[in-house]
């Protein structure tokens, strides 16, 4: 027995020793970079071009096939659209198969196919494999290309780029990109409503013809499949596929980096944050020696929760949800760009901290725990990355098509395991180059530039298309006299007039749209003290809204919710009949200037409160409402409600807006007035539980 205790007693005063050995003030070291090893995909090639990579992987009975068409880059000119149009239109039937019958076989199947303009994916249950494999390449040798899918994917594009017309975020890239690579590159091209409106039949045909062919296209497949089984469904099924004479152009030059630090300012009225990017251009391949340094750097600066731009303009200042930055890698161009989505009274402040953050990683050595982690994170995203066989396969296609060496991905993690902080600042200093970069700035001017000049940062302007333009007037003079009461009474008189208006007891308005593939109908009712909103969807209802001197409430999947009192004492002068009569009672309304509205000067009221802050604008010609923005602040969150309003008509002597556009989720909606009911229509039950 004591022979047991003296052993136990021994075995502890040893653990004691070993762990008082460890000092855990220190980091560990890192232990050595995984060894890597990857099995090199087998290879074949059909006499047409097609080259055909095969990785093989029983784990699971399930097989993928990636083709990808290696094009240059491109430009189309007038016709800019026709590519997304012919991605639309193909996989959706063959000339030998409808398109119902192609997707109801599909789905049957358990599998999809999807194409591009530049390729197509296909997965399936390798029992199926054969078919979907026939099926794929049916649909990219013999598409079903058709007048009637191209009027009705080319519809689609065009109501696509309407609703973007008024999104900030879109409107940044597309200036961006045109900005840094010129209009006339194939980087710096974009769609637009017109040049969408010029492509016809014809031209899908054309691009089909000309550009989607075997000449240099690769087909991986990853999955349960056997190689010499595989060749020969590749070899029958896509054998089929006819070499095309090869079409020979030169991608244009990009455009050159701005001369000296620059912002770029387009002006945005609906925005309510600004997009802010600096962005130059670089010329950085994945084969280059600079290439893993550069991918430290970027991980440090911006690439990360942890990153210098994150924490700076988020967690410090609490400027944006989110600060990023990216750095591109391409044969033809590819740029630099670190921003973030900020509040409009801090954009001057975050173009200067982000300024900060870049010259910051360019001047001072990287901590040595900061560069560490950045190692850290690429290595285990990258041996995470193994596990999936997709991976292997797109790592091989990745070495053809960039002409990278054979050990490329084998030597990966030794090449960032090997950056040093020097090779961080002399990357920093070859790529972001702060003193040749532009700010891209998105935002609402009225609000934001007065602050912006102050940096000192030279400012050119620009319109949402990228074409340079004059720095918008916002000094525009009010008539003498005119407040917030005369605003709202003009129109009061352009609806119809006090005397009509006066009489109406209540108002019954539909409005009508299609979103999300489904038909959205806005019912409002209003009463002298009550108003109630309801929103179904295909004809079920999903949300309303109730708002009536006592109380406030939304309903939505038959739970009533209780909305603050203090949201209810700020709408209640809204609640009314015609809401101006009720902003007129209140004495808020406040006249705060002229601002455009889609190019037209308009008087701004802003109607303040704690909870809700509704700003309408009235045509200053007209004095019709033509939009109104409403800021609510609900459980810790902030939301913005932006609604225009056009097409004024009468019912029964009093003019409605018959047109109305807002958001719906992420997506832009068109609403139209399909009904409108006074003094007939309502009841107290409207308004109950």
């Amino acid at each position: 027995m004591k022979f047991k205790i003296s052993i136990f007693i021994v075995a502890f005063l040893m653990s004691v020793g070993v762990f008082a050995q460890v000092d855990r003030s220190k980091m560990p070291e890192p232990g050595p970079a995984p060894k890597i090893s990857l099995d090199k995909p087998e290879e074949f090639k059909l006499k047409n071009g097609l080259t055909v990579l095969v990785v093989e992987n029983h784990k699971l009975p399930r097989v993928s096939y990636s083709l990808t068409i290696d094009n240059k880059p491109m430009t189309v000119g007038e016709k800019a659209g026709v590519e997304s149009l012919i991605g639309a239109m193909m996989g959706n039937g063959t000339t030998n198969i409808t398109k119902d019958e192609f997707n109801e076989e599909v789905d049957f199947l358990g599998a999809n196919i999807n194409f591009g303009f530049s390729g197509a994916f296909a997965s399936s249950l390798s029992k199926y494999s054969d078919r979907i494999l026939e099926l794929m390449a049916d649909a990219a040798i013999n598409p079903l290309l058709t007048k009637e899918e191209f009027e009705k994917e080319k519809e689609k594009l065009i109501e696509g780029l309407k609703t973007n017309e008024k999104s900030v975020d879109a409107v940044a890239s597309r200036v961006g990109g045109a900005l840094s690579y010129g209009k006339n590159h194939p980087y710096g091209e974009f769609t637009t409503k017109e040049t969408a409106g010029n492509v016809v039949f014809g031209d899908v045909v054309s691009f089909y013809e000309q550009y989607f062919n075997p000449n240099n296209a690769y087909l991986v497949v990853v999955g349960d499949v056997d190689f010499k089984t595989v060749k020969t469904q590749i070899t029958e099924h896509f054998g089929k596929w006819d070499k095309s004479v090869a079409v020979d152009y030169t991608v244009p030059e990009e455009a050159p980096n701005a001369q000296y630090t620059q912002i770029n300012f387009v002006d945005m009225p609906n925005a309510v944050q600004s997009n802010i990017s600096l962005t130059n251009n670089v010329d950085l391949e994945m084969k280059d020696d600079d290439y893993h340094s550069v991918l430290i750097a970027n991980k440090i600066l911006g690439g990360g929760f942890n990153s210098y731009l994150n924490m700076n303009l988020r967690e410090e200042h609490g400027y944006t949800y989110g600060a990023r930055s990216r750095i591109g890698v391409d044969e033809y161009a590819s740029r630099f760009s670190a921003g973030a989505a900020v509040r409009n009274m801090v954009t001057d402040s975050a173009v200067v901290q982000t300024l900060k953050e870049i010259n910051r990683i360019k001047k001072e050595p990287v901590a040595q725990d900061m560069l560490k982690n950045a190692k850290a994170k690429y290595v285990g995203d990258f041996v995470l990355a193994l596990e999936s066989p997709q991976t292997i396969a797109r790592y091989a296609l990745n070495i053809k098509l960039n002409d990278l060496p054979d050990d490329f991905y084998t030597t990966y993690l030794q090449k960032i395991n090997a950056v040093t902080a020097d090779d961080v600042n002399r990357v920093a200093n070859k790529y972001f180059k702060t003193e040749n970069a532009r700010f891209i700035v998105v935002g609402k001017g009225s609000e934001v530039l007065e602050n912006l000049e102050k940096t000192g940062i030279p400012i050119k302007y620009y319109d949402a298309y990228a074409n340079p333009t004059e720095k918008p007037n916002y000094d525009v003079e009010m008539p003498e006299g005119m407040d917030a009461n005369t605003v709202l009474a003009n129109y009061i008189e352009a609806i119809g007039g006090k005397d009509k208006v006066s009489r109406i007891t209540s108002v019954v308005l539909k409005y009508e749209a299609s979103a999300m593939g489904a038909t959205v109908l806005v019912e409002e009712k209003r009463t002298a003290d009550k108003f109630a909103n309801v929103t179904s969807m295909n004809g079920s209802p999903m949300m309303s809204v109730v708002a009536k001197d006592s109380e406030m409430y939304m309903k939505q999947g038959g739970q009533k919710i209780p909305m603050p009192q203090a949201m209810l004492d700020d709408l209640k002068p809204s609640i009314g009949v015609f809401p101006e009569l009720g902003f007129m009672a209140s004495g808020k309304a406040k006249l705060s200037g002229i601002e455009k509205v889609n190019g037209k000067d308009a008087y701004k009221i802003e109607i303040p409160g704690s909870t809700v802050a509704i700003t309408s604008f009235y045509d200053v010609e007209s004095g019709l409402k033509v939009k109104e923005v409403s800021v609510i602040n609900f459980q810790g969150q902030t939301q913005n409600q932006e609604s225009e309003f056009s097409n004024y008509k009468a019912v029964e002597g009093i003019m409605f807006p018959h047109t109305k556009v807002g958001a719906l989720g992420p997506q832009t909606v068109e609403s139209k007035l399909v009904e409108a009911i006074l003094n007939t229509g309502v009841t107290d039950a409207d308004f109950e539980d």
